[in-house]
């Protein structure tokens, strides 16, 4: 009997109470890990898709969607202009130093050949592929895109790149009763689908 006070006296929060913590939420770490690249965005946006398909409102996935489409977008924008004042100046700028380092020689210039080849398209590529952002911005960077032709080819890379990671949470969540089994199953894929590339640079180490 007390626990049933207990709870009627602590009831569970509401689903508006849930998106109305969940969804700034999801924007700040977003931005933030498009900004600086070691926040797992991936699995933030997959997990958030697995607690929205356990919701009755319908528009909680469409929700995550955007609000995630929109938060990479920015962070995306901020990193570039950080990373354009950098060559832009003499002595370039700590960002662009850093997004460098995280580009090898080889990556990088296959990067820049698909830039030639297929322009400010390839960024829906690199935000599909893991670790393939990064040295397609440098890519930009160096050849001085303009900031108003990257944000046009970014807008439908970040659009593809909410889709298919919320893709991936509704799949973990769709076969699990529970959200959290649903948040485990989705946080391992998106690890396992960035741990690609680097497993793939070891094997083609001699």
């Amino acid at each position: 009997m007390a626990f049933l006070t207990s709870a009627a006296a602590n009831p569970p929060p509401s689903e508006s109470t849930q998106q109305a913590v969940g969804y700034p939420s999801l924007f700040l770490l977003v931005a933030l890990g498009s900004l600086v690249p070691v926040v797992p965005t991936g699995a933030i946006v997959s997990s958030a898709a697995v607690v929205a398909l356990h919701q009755t409102d319908p528009f909680a996935l469409l929700g995550v969607f955007c609000v995630a489409a929109f938060a990479a977008l920015l962070g995306d924008v901020g990193l570039y202009v950080l990373g354009l004042r950098g060559v832009r100046s003499r002595g370039g700028s700590r960002w662009l130093h850093r997004l460098q380092e995280r580009a090898d020689e080889r990556t990088l210039a296959t990067a820049q050949r698909r830039l030639d080849e297929h322009g400010a398209a390839v960024l829906v590529l690199s935000r599909l592929i893991p670790a393939g952002r990064i040295p397609v911005m440098v890519a930009c960077l160096l050849a001085e895109m303009p900031l108003r032709r990257f944000v046009r080819g970014d807008v439908p890379a970040c659009l593809a790149w909410a889709a298919t990671y919320q893709l991936i949470g509704i799949l973990g969540g769709a076969i699990f009763p529970e959200p959290w089994q649903g948040v485990v199953l989705a946080v391992g894929l998106t690890f396992a689908i960035a741990g690609v590339p680097a497993l793939a640079r070891r094997l083609r180490k001699p």
